[in-house]
């Protein structure tokens, strides 16, 4: 599942591919950009933003892309098959003389000025792994609406971006609550630690392969993922709800011992 971790990786392997190089090879299969040519400019750097990828190539122009749930960026080398699915779900190609990333399920997929990057990503809060990190800003953010569930108020990307669903669960794990607690009740010692919190977690797994929070070989997650098996720390078997506004519901996990708190008020799975 995409999150900040995953995207800062993506964005990496994108920028060591291409950035400096002249495009050779450029086709964005979206209706509103089908006809749009990147053939012949440089591209000058691949940046991540929060769960966003900002592709920058010369004359001012950026490719803006975002995974979601599913989508993906590939690079192949030269001569290299293909294989992040089939065609139909091809969304973009940018090659040069050696490699060829491809761009798989993107939901989202605009070319536009590069000065206008803001509407595209101005409205994230601090990025948990970018250069615009401010834990207070982060804090403050979370706390302006204090009776959002705390699970809702780190997945909105507006508080401070780069958290999904997995880091959700794990961090209100952490901070032994329950995603359905108010952030405004979260205990004030618990608050100011949970930026710093969140933005070591995604450090320790942008260079990983594999994402843990535990630190544990084979029990990488503490909650997220073990719905019905036993907690880590106290056995109680981990539960499974759907948290959301009503718009999208996640499916979030904890455990009902190591996190006391509000319940989700529909029945867990």
């Amino acid at each position: 599942m995409p999150e900040g971790d995953t995207v800062w990786q993506a964005a990496r392997r994108l920028h060591d591919a291409l950035a400096g190089k002249v495009l050779t090879r450029s086709d964005l299969r979206v209706p509103r950009f089908a006809t749009a040519d990147l053939t012949g400019r440089t591209v000058l750097d691949v940046t991540p933003r929060g769960k966003h990828l900002l592709t920058r190539v010369e004359g001012g122009l950026t490719l803006h892309s975002h995974l979601r749930m599913d989508g993906s960026w590939r690079v192949y080398a030269d001569g290299q098959r293909w294989n992040g699915g089939p065609a139909h779900q091809i969304r973009a190609v940018l090659g040069t003389e050696d490699r060829t990333a491809v761009g798989y399920r993107l939901p989202v997929l605009e070319l536009m000025r590069t000065t206008d990057e803001d509407r595209a990503v101005g409205h994230l809060g601090p990025d948990l792994l970018g250069p615009d990190w401010d834990p207070g800003l982060a804090l403050a953010n979370l706390m302006k609406d204090p009776a959002r569930p705390l699970g809702e108020a780190l997945l909105d990307q507006r508080n401070l971006a780069g958290i999904g669903n997995v880091f959700k669960s794990e961090l209100c794990f952490l901070l032994g609550v329950t995603p359905w607690l108010p952030v405004g009740d979260l205990p004030a010692e618990r608050a100011a630690h949970l930026p710093g919190l969140a933005r070591r977690l995604l450090e320790f797994n942008r260079e990983r392969p594999v994402r843990s929070t535990t630190g544990r070989r084979g029990q990488d997650l503490f909650v997220y993922g073990r719905a019905r098996r036993p907690c880590l720390r106290c056995r109680t078997p981990v539960r499974l709800a759907d948290q959301g506004d009503g718009s999208r519901e996640r499916p979030t996990y904890w455990c009902p011992t190591c996190q006391p708190g509000p319940a989700p008020t529909r029945t867990p799975r």
